[in-house]
């Protein structure tokens, strides 16, 4: 349900119709969200071996810091704290207060109002306890759920949609398509990936909580395949469902795809529903960014590279507090450079290649350096597949850097930043280790 909380958020109303402009056929359409749905597929397999290995708070930063070294691990924490989930909280919190603002008539300053707001409230409710977050969490997926299904088992019944439009644009061969060029080929096959592959973030999201979970040698492999598998079907089958209600033009003109379809298939009144259902997603979704974000720098705090007292837990609620207030003040610090529904996606997908890449290479050493070690659960397919993915994961990056070669180079930059904190941080570990204790 973490998982699915995770993935299931904005993604899915907001980037089908990105994906619909870049590529000329429903075949090509379905074609790209079932290989998104894999590739974070072979992601999985090598994160249920890490996290199994290693049922810590951190996730990929710890694979790394035993797998690489400490300063790698800290460059994969750092990136994915500010460019994958600080800024990702930013932009869920932002997009619910925009949906809300035309209702409760309010201005730019209080849309960042709204948003800091939620932001504080998500936070608050997991820093009372896991369990007070993970019970939200599990309702919110639920209803995510039963309302997506209904969406998808109602519309043929009771809607009126054709596939036609799309048959007529050569959906049949999306093979003949992607070899001809047309639209853009190969190329924007891959690009199209960028918005898909922001859909899926989350897919890996217990890792990061895997020192929380029971029998995490069990169970961390299991949410991580039967959450993604969740999410793939859904995915799969609403996409299936814009198809059948939107025509191309109306498609790539949504915005909103699931609020466009809706208003197709059942009216105005189909429209404001799933209008209602996006906010309970986005929230739903924010609340587990929010649960999941602070275990990196929690544990990147235990080492002493992050700010002192991040590592501070709750000696009430027994939650990593610190970094819960920590992630809280720079998300907000985010919203209020954000002036609308922010237009970074490639910036955070870029972040999260580098960071799921890393992962991988990760285990690739630890396979090498430490063959030993326990493996409660051995990645399928190895070496091949993790190989494959990294190819991908490559190709994927580089028709994102040739689309958006700005955004990419603020990852990068952030990256940088990382790069030359690392020297300092670590210096200043060394002389408070040295310190006598009290």
């Amino acid at each position: 349900m973490l998982i699915v909380a995770s993935v299931v958020g904005s993604g899915i109303f907001f980037t089908p119709s990105r994906v619909a402009e870049l590529l000329p056929s429903a075949g090509l359409i379905l074609l790209a969200w079932l290989v998104g749905a894999l590739i974070s597929l072979a992601g999985a397999f090598a994160n249920a071996e890490l996290g199994a290995m290693f049922p810590r708070a951190g996730g990929d930063y710890v694979y790394l810091r035993e797998g690489i070294h400490p300063a790698a691990g800290f460059l994969v924490g750092w990136i994915s704290f500010f460019a994958i989930y600080a800024g990702t909280i930013a932009t869920l919190a932002v997009v619910f207060a925009e949906f809300m603002a035309p209702v409760l008539g309010l201005e730019r300053s209080g849309t960042i109002g709204l948003s800091a707001l939620m932001i504080l409230l998500c936070s608050l409710l997991n820093m009372r306890g896991t369990l007070w977050g993970a019970a939200f969490n599990n309702v919110t997926s639920t209803a995510k759920i039963v309302a997506l299904i209904a969406f998808v088992a109602l519309g043929p019944l009771f809607g009126s949609g054709s596939f036609e439009p799309w048959l007529g644009m050569g959906g049949a061969g999306a093979g003949e398509v992607l070899a001809s060029g047309e639209g853009g080929g190969l190329l924007s096959f891959g690009q199209a990936l960028s918005p898909i592959l922001f859909s899926y973030l989350g897919w890996n999201a217990s890792v990061y909580v895997a020192s929380e979970i029971k029998n995490p040698a069990r169970n961390v492999p299991r949410s991580l395949f039967l959450g993604l598998g969740v999410c793939a079907g859904l995915y799969m089958l609403v996409n299936g469902i814009y198809l059948y209600a939107l025509t191309p033009s109306e498609l790539i003109e949504s915005g909103d795809a699931g609020a466009a379809a809706a208003t197709a298939l059942f009216g105005d009144f189909g429209g404001q529903l799933v209008a209602i259902f996006v906010l309970v997603s986005v929230v739903g979704t924010l609340n587990a960014t929010i649960l999941v974000g602070p275990r990196i720098i929690y544990a990147m705090a235990l080492d002493g590279l992050f700010f002192r007292d991040a590592d501070r837990i709750h000696e009430g609620f027994s939650t990593p507090s610190a970094a819960i207030a920590v992630q809280a003040a720079v998300s907000i610090a985010l919203v209020v450079f954000l002036e609308s529904f922010p237009k970074a996606l490639d910036f955070t997908v870029f972040g999260i290649i580098l960071a799921t890449s890393a992962d991988v290479l990760a285990l690739f050493f630890l396979r090498r350096r430490q063959p030993d070690r326990e493996r409660p659960y051995r990645a399928w397919g190895y070496p091949w597949l993790p190989a494959l993915y990294l190819a991908v994961n490559l190709s994927i990056g580089v028709a994102i850097a040739i689309a958006s070669p700005r955004e990419c180079a603020v990852t990068l930059a952030v990256l940088a930043a990382g790069l030359l904190i690392y020297g300092p941080v670590t210096r200043a570990a060394d002389r408070r280790a040295a310190e006598p204790s009290e």
